[in-house]
């Protein structure tokens, strides 16, 4: 997130990783940086050396379920080198309960998101994951949304959202797509019956630029709490979205995960702006990608 958690100060965040990582870390810095969680720059001696990261629950995981995600996770270190999940803390587990979350540390990558996604090296690592064999922690992919979201919406757009300045503008483009909302979720649940039909794989969730993470000649893979076996098209629709062909690839399964994204977005921005709101640079990028999402144009997987 942009900001910093209203109850959570940079002294908070370095008092805990001390406490249950390393008594070594002399700073943290909240970094305005992703966006659903927040995130600090631990230094030793100064210098960058962990990310820390506060995970909300928020209905897709507790703490259970992360703690498990991010196990799974940091043992896919040792067969894949381009990924970087959670450390273990002092107790050996790899997140700590923390201001009604959960914090990580994974080791600080000193490197840039790339501009563009190099479709050819991230399908190979893409491939190179889905070989693994899961254990037995890994979560299986379920549905995000559920059937009744576009009922549940019909309600709470008939209340005021005057709780913060994007409130009645996120409410009238939501209403004003209603029954698309409705005809997306339909879809999306019938894609969701088919899709328990089809092999699985490990995938990561969101391959995307903004968790990927380049270093000299290497690019590393990061941020795994959307870690899940599901349909490989979890993964491959974000490269089919910048062009990559679709060969071999099932279309159906790629509808359904773009539907998921799309109605995952609104979901969680209807909610953000009918609660109270500021105006914040968080708000800001929230209010686009509602935008965004009601409006664009319907996925149309392509060779």
């Amino acid at each position: 997130m942009r900001e910093p958690p209203p109850n959570v100060s940079d002294a908070d965040v370095l008092a805990a990783v001390r406490a249950h990582w390393s008594d070594e870390v002399d700073g943290a810095e909240h970094l305005p940086v992703g966006f659903g969680a927040h995130h600090w720059s631990a230094t030793v001696r100064g210098r960058p050396a962990w990310f820390v990261t506060l995970d909300a629950f928020d209905g897709k995981q507790d703490a259970a379920s992360l703690e498990a995600t991010y196990a799974a996770a940091s043992g896919l270190m040792f067969p894949l080198d381009f990924v970087v999940a959670p450390v273990p803390s002092h107790a050996g587990t790899w997140t700590v309960p923390f201001a009604g979350g959960a914090l990580s540390v994974t080791p600080w990558i000193a490197g840039e998101n790339p501009a563009t996604l190099d479709l050819g090296l991230v399908s190979d690592m893409l491939r190179r994951l889905q070989a693994v064999t899961p254990t037995p922690g890994v979560r299986e992919w379920t549905t995000i949304t559920p059937p009744t979201l576009p009922a549940d919406l019909v309600s709470l757009v008939q209340q005021p959202w005057d709780k913060g300045p994007y409130g009645e503008r996120a409410r009238s483009a939501v209403r004003g797509r209603l029954d698309a909302i409705e005809e997306w979720s339909a879809s999306y649940h019938a894609l969701a019956d088919l899709a328990r039909r089809r092999p699985w794989v490990l995938t990561h969730g969101e391959p995307g630029p903004h968790n990927l993470m380049v270093t000299g000649d290497k690019t590393r893979m990061v941020d795994w709490e959307t870690l899940r076996l599901a349909p490989a098209e979890r993964d491959w629709r974000t490269l089919v979205e910048r062009g990559l062909p679709t060969d071999g690839l099932d279309a159906a399964m790629l509808e359904l995960f773009d539907l998921e994204w799309r109605l995952d977005e609104i979901s969680q921005y209807a909610a953000w702006f009918s609660a109270p709101h500021t105006g914040t640079a968080s708000d800001r990028v929230a209010m686009g990608g509602l935008l965004h999402e009601l409006v664009r144009a319907t996925f149309q997987p392509g060779g």
